[in-house]
């Protein structure tokens, strides 16, 4: 096809050329018909074509003792009476051009052919791997490297942002996803299973906990501090390398990827030297430090430019037709996806995924020992579309491609490499809040605190992690964007994350209590509580310690709370135990808030603007995945559940140590979040 394509743009080069030039003729003396003109053009393009290819690399091959400078200018000669000869091939001599003319013509087609050819390829993964290939082997070679295969095996996980268990087990069932589904086929492939987020089930809260150990303290995406008065946000570059130090502070450890690591697209460095696209590092300076210097060293190479161009333009293009088709078929739930939607979309899905997957490809063919790279194209397009929609399955379908391109790489790499996919969370379905009802937690806050509620709701804005990470690859402050939640100081500061919501007042010291949110607002917990689309609230009781409110006046104090029974019981196993231990974070907000779930559905209401939703309990959003090769140990003992992202931290820890051999241990036996097994002994290669 790509064939036929370079044809016919060559064969339409050699008509305007023979329009243009007077010395340039594809017809008889006497004329010929619109047809037959096309027909000699489509011949000497296809004459010159096959010239080109098999007799041109045997004349550079014949001329290679000419000195360099001689033989650039023999170039365009040659490839001028190549065209002669073409012309001459045509039937009934019908083509004719004088010699300089013919050089011209030449070196025009060539070019055009050229240029086709390789806006063609830049979307075949396989031309793309090739030549990712010989430039890494050119690299090695320059460096005195050894081309072998040696050495124990490296480690690259993939993480698929906001893909859930569910999810990627029926995309590999009905063929969406090829390459998964032929790990999980094989015996001696990967195998699956789901893991359970804590209630905070973000980027945020899961990425710190996995690649530094602890996620101590993260309540949301998104919370208000009282002691300085600042919204933390976990896309926010001062924000996340904050939550960084906080971390490494209390595990006393640098993090996952501290041994020759590399970290990619992510929020947090893991430790790592070697950085592209890292949020936390985003405003240090030096060499490979920025996170905006992963897009430079992409685009530095103009094939890389030109294959995400194409793809980027695709996108949007593909973007507006399918929020056309859904606004025309009327399907619900459904959220506005004009203005810059679109081009943010294709950011998240090409741009970042290419810049992200061509990095671990470099990593691999530098023969890192670990790479941490976290690919969110199906988050951003689940947010919009639903995490069901047949939107997030195309996307699904192109991330693995991108996972196939990497299989393929691995089988050309230095050393060998295992490859480890997982998520952070998944989504949940559902419509939102305000579309539910009419009007935002905000406005519903305002309104039990007596407070004058707007008569247009206005709708909180997307949390999604693409759009901050636009204005950062543009240079643009984020930080502005949380101001307007800070309102007058009276107010409460409401903020969402997902289908988690939180409510602080400013003017109360330290976390408030139930007793003073009544003296103060007598009618806003009930007014929560009672509300159909909430399914529970934390507070601080000063007489019961902390308690879980609900609707009918239920009241449970949390070292009370069993699964399955009171406010909690639609949210599953696990849900008393992380409400129990964010109760005890130091920046808990003073009213927890969590939207309703319907069991039956799957279904809970974001108080974002959002049909596709993370961010607290309910469904398919707090159980991510983890697939990993067969031949390293299993995460947990059969029988037993993998429960928070601080555990699953200590599984990708244990795995690299049996892919490299013996190891140090990088933190003092019994250190907090130290070592795995706080033995602190040497473990042998698996």
């Amino acid at each position: 096809m790509r064939v036929v394509v370079v044809w016919a743009v060559s064969t339409l080069t050699m008509l305007v050329l023979a329009g243009i030039l007077p010395d340039f003729q594809l017809q008889s003396d006497d004329g010929d018909s619109i047809t037959k003109i096309a027909f000699t053009a489509a011949w000497g393009a296809g004459a010159f074509g096959l010239l080109s290819a098999l007799v041109w690399p045997a004349l550079v091959r014949a001329l290679l003792i000419v000195p360099a400078l001689v033989l650039g200018l023999l170039v365009f000669f040659l490839n001028g009476s190549l065209l002669l000869v073409a012309l001459r091939l045509i039937p009934d001599g019908r083509g004719a051009a004088d010699p300089e003319t013919a050089v011209v013509v030449a070196a025009v087609m060539s070019a055009v052919a050229s240029a086709t050819s390789t806006a063609l390829a830049v979307r075949d993964d396989n031309a793309y791997r090739r030549r990712l290939s010989r430039l890494a082997v050119r690299r090695r070679r320059r460096s005195g490297a050894d081309n072998g295969r040696s050495g124990p095996p490296g480690t690259v996980f993939i993480q698929l942002d906001g893909v859930g268990h569910d999810v990627l087990a029926r995309a590999a069932d009905e063929g969406l996803m090829p390459t998964v589904a032929q790990w999980l086929a094989d015996k001696e492939g990967h195998r699956l299973t789901p893991w359970r987020t804590d209630w905070s089930s973000q980027t945020g809260a899961s990425q710190l906990g996995i690649l530094h150990g602890s996620n101590h303290d993260v309540p949301a995406f998104r919370w208000y501090e009282k002691e300085t008065g600042d919204v933390m946000v976990s896309s926010r570059p001062a924000s996340a390398l904050e939550l960084q130090r906080r971390a490494v502070a209390r595990t006393h450890n640098g993090g996952l990827l501290t041994l020759d690591g590399a970290s990619r697209g992510n929020l947090f460095s893991g430790g790592a030297d070697q950085l592209a696209l890292v949020l936390s590092m985003a405003a240090r300076f030096g060499k490979g430090r920025r996170s905006r210097a992963g897009y430079f060293a992409y685009f530095s190479d103009p094939a890389n430019a030109v294959r995400t161009a194409v793809s980027f333009v695709a996108e949007v293009c593909r973007e507006i037709g399918q929020s056309t088709r859904a606004r025309m078929r009327k399907v619900t739930p459904r959220i506005k996806r004009g203005g810059l939607y679109p081009f943010i979309r294709a950011f998240a899905t090409v741009v970042e995924r290419d810049v992200v997957v061509a990095a671990v490809i470099g990593d691999m063919f530098a023969g890192r020992t670990a790479v941490y790279a976290d690919l969110v194209a199906y988050d951003e397009v689940a947010h919009h579309s639903g995490p069901n929609s047949r939107d997030a399955e195309k996307v699904l379908a192109r991330l693995d491609r991108s996972l196939a391109l990497i299989v393929k790489v691995a089988e050309h790499t230095p050393r060998t490499y295992r490859i480890v996919l997982l998520s952070d969370h998944g989504q949940s379905p559902g419509e939102t809040f305000a579309g539910a009802y009419g009007l935002t937690l905000k406005d519903l806050v305002r309104a039990g605190c007596g407070l004058p509620v707007p008569r247009r709701a206005q709708r909180t804005r997307s949390g999604s992690e693409a759009r901050d990470a636009v204005r950062i690859a543009l240079h643009r402050p984020v930080d502005e964007e949380e101001a307007e939640h800070l309102a007058k100081p009276s107010d409460p500061v409401v903020l969402a994350s997902g289908n988690l919501g939180l409510i602080s007042f400013p003017d109360i010291e330290g976390r408030a209590s139930r007793e003073q949110l009544d003296r103060c607002h007598p009618a806003l917990l009930g007014t929560l509580a009672n509300h159909p689309g909430i399914g529970f609230l934390l507070v601080r009781s000063e007489r019961h310690g902390s308690v879980v409110l609900g609707r009918g006046g239920a009241e449970i104090p949390v070292s009370e709370l069993v699964d399955g029974e009171g406010p909690l019981a639609p949210f599953g196993p696990g849900a008393a135990a992380a409400v129990r231990r964010t109760d005890t974070f130091p920046h808990v907000a003073d009213i927890m808030v969590n939207s309703m779930y319907d069991g039956a559905t799957g279904c809970v209401h974001a108080f974002e603007e959002q049909i596709g939703s993370h961010g607290g309990l309910g469904g398919e959003q707090s159980r991510p995945f983890l697939l990993w090769p067969a031949r390293l140990s299993a995460p947990v003992a059969p029988g037993t559940e993998l429960v928070g992202a601080e555990q699953v931290h200590k599984v990708l820890r244990r795995w690299l140590r049996e892919c490299s051999g013996p190891q140090i241990p990088l933190s003092a036996p019994g250190a907090a979040g130290g070592a795995d097994e706080a033995d602190g002994t040497v473990q042998a290669a698996g």
